[in-house]
């Protein structure tokens, strides 16, 4: 397993707010001297204020390598022949539409 999770650079990048941060917590004080932080204002951020579309981008970014690209282009295939086998068998079927709408 490896974990995925927002980092400071991309923070920076991003340009996330910060949200108020977990008084307490005992990993603050080392992560404000390393990232030069305020150790008695602990500030926290969130993945959720990344634009979906560029989370969405850092998350495949971040599993390709652990996907088996031939599995999944079978899958999908199995998945357009399926597809295709619903539409041919609802293609038959009769409208819902009554005559006096038509």
């Amino acid at each position: 397993m490896e974990r995925v999770l927002l980092t400071h650079d991309q923070v920076r990048e991003y340009v996330l707010p910060a949200a108020a941060g977990k008084a307490g917590d005992p990993r603050w004080p080392g992560f404000a001297r390393r990232y030069g932080l305020a150790a008695d204002q602990p500030v926290q951020w969130e993945v959720e204020a990344l634009d979906p579309t560029e989370l969405q981008r850092l998350v495949l970014a971040a599993v390709a390598p652990y996907i088996d690209q031939r599995v999944l282009a079978d899958r999908i295939a199995a998945e357009e022949r399926q597809r295709g086998q619903l539409r041919a068998c609802t293609e038959g079927w009769p409208s819902n539409r009554s005559p006096d709408r038509e």
